[in-house]
């Protein structure tokens, strides 16, 4: 099993592209094994500091494995629609990682 992270900072004013992307990319990570656990819009008063800034959202998925992440990465629906991942995101972390 590996979790994955990742912070989403999107463009001023792109926020309705980012969710036309996420209703294509959210559903197609059970076709993977993965499970979206957790997806968190913070507020700025969720923040007691921060170096980086406020991510617009937070996502926590699991994945039976590092290729189960691997092919939803490169998953040809999912491929039709990063314009629109591109279009509205500024920038992005992902962390990889494992439950001990």
């Amino acid at each position: 099993m590996i979790y994955i992270t990742q912070l989403i900072y999107i463009k001023k004013g792109q926020e309705k592209v980012f969710d036309e992307f996420e209703q294509i990319a959210i559903p197609s990570i059970a076709t993977y094994n993965g499970r979206l656990l957790l997806r968190v819009r913070p507020t700025d008063d969720a923040f007691v500091s921060t170096e980086m800034g406020r991510p617009y959202e937070i996502h926590l998925a699991e994945f039976d494995s590092i290729q189960d992440f691997e092919n939803f990465m490169r998953d040809e629906e999912r491929k039709k629609f990063l314009h629109l991942k591109e279009q509205s995101i500024e920038s992005s972390i992902l962390i990889r990682g494992m439950k001990i």
